[in-house]
């Protein structure tokens, strides 16, 4: 009896371990960390810069006299829209003034040669007419005295008077001619002032040379013209952007080439631009080289001044991408480490790689690990360097 006692104690003894060995596997097998992984992929990714600018117009005038002049009046103000070939302002007319006065004067002065001019023709047509009945009368004696009706000393008094009267006639001719070329003389001094009026109205008017808006304006009416210009006028389509691009890329930049343009005045919306000017020159202490972009401007939303971040894609590459979650940050320092699965023992490795470009929620690696990977994307807070894991789902 004694012995069956003992029995049944030693078999609950061993049913009790039993039971207690299997809860410990158990847990052990329910302690590993769960994780969850994917495999490591390619993707093409572009080689971009992202550099940042100032907007600026593409052409801008700044419109002033040739000389200091007093300023009438100023036709526009700034944030107006002027055309080419638009009037902005004119200025004091005192000299054009006194050219028109010259003017008056000089017509009236041709109206009195023309009016004696006139007079003379009179005249002379009178003389020709006078000479013409001298002439019958000198014939009409010279006949006579051919016939013996009248003497020689009578017929050459009529001939001197003849000759006479035809030496006036040429006389009063040349005078016409003379008084012909000075009213000529006088009209072709009128037509230069009469240029010189057209001129001088001309240069009383400041005309904008482009289609564009008023940017600046530097004085008002009844000022002098002086070291700034009266008005600034700025071509706002298209406008441009100057970057200054690293020489590594220089030949890889080339004219055409399309840029994506975000402005902080608007954070939602993107502007497309392309490379106009790849400037031929490397910028010995910067490294760097000018590149103009331009950008279209047809409903005028982008103004000179705005702040501009300009990306321009050089080249697409075959890379190794991974998911943003599978990165982990190192405490203390800005290195970046993924966990990657050994699938043969289920243990992870802490491995450090090296980040490329940012593509959506994804990063480029360019070093650490390779395609045929497989990385952990959640539950690396329980993980460390060769530590078991459970694969789930």
């Amino acid at each position: 009896m004694k012995f069956k006692v003992l029995s049944i104690a030693a078999l609950c003894i061993c049913a009790v371990c039993t039971s207690c060995k299997k809860e410990k596997e158990e847990a052990k097998i329910v302690e590993l960390p769960q994780v969850k992984v994917v495999s490591v992929s390619t993707e093409s990714v572009g080689e971009s810069e992202t550099y940042t600018a100032t907007v600026e117009s593409d052409v801008k005038n700044n419109i002033s006299p040739n000389a200091p002049m007093r300023i009438r009046k100023i036709l526009v103000d700034v944030g107006d829209r002027v055309a080419k070939g638009q009037v902005v302002a004119i200025l004091d007319a005192s000299n054009e003034s006194q050219v028109g006065m010259q003017i008056q004067s000089q017509q009236a002065a041709i109206a009195g040669q023309e009016a004696s001019y006139q007079a003379q023709v009179a005249s002379v047509r009178s003389t020709e007419a006078q000479v013409a009945q001298a002439k019958i009368e000198a014939n009409r004696m010279d006949q006579l005295y051919k016939a013996g009706g009248i003497s020689k000393s009578d017929n050459e008094a009529v001939q001197l008077q003849l000759k006479t009267q035809q030496r006036a006639l040429e006389a009063q001719r040349e005078q016409l001619k003379a008084q012909r070329a000075a009213i000529a003389a006088q009209q072709a001094q009128l037509k230069g002032l009469h240029t010189q009026s057209a001129s001088m109205a001309e240069n009383n008017k400041l005309i904008s040379p482009i289609s564009g808006y008023v940017t600046a304006r530097n004085y008002d009416a009844g000022d002098m013209t002086g070291g700034q210009p009266v008005v600034t006028i700025e071509q706002t389509n298209p406008v441009k952007l100057l970057l200054n691009v690293s020489e590594i890329y220089y030949s890889k930049v080339k004219k055409g080439m399309p840029v994506s343009i975000r402005l902080d005045a608007y954070e939602e919306r993107g502007f497309g631009g392309k490379v106009t000017i790849v400037y031929p020159s490397i910028d010995q202490a910067t490294h760097t080289f000018p590149v103009e972009v331009t950008i279209d401007n047809p409903e005028q939303l982008v103004r000179p001044g705005m702040f501009a971040r300009a990306e321009i894609n050089f080249a697409y590459n075959n890379s190794v991408v991974i998911p943003d979650e599978a990165l982990v940050k190192q405490m203390g320092a800005g290195d970046r480490y993924v966990y990657v699965l050994d699938p043969a023992t289920n243990t992870v490795k802490y491995q450090k790689v090296e980040l490329g470009r940012h593509v959506g929620d994804k990063y480029e690696i360019k070093s650490g690990i390779s395609p045929k990977d497989k990385i952990v994307v959640a539950g690396q807070s329980r993980l460390a360097d060769g530590k078991k894991v459970q694969v789930v789902k």
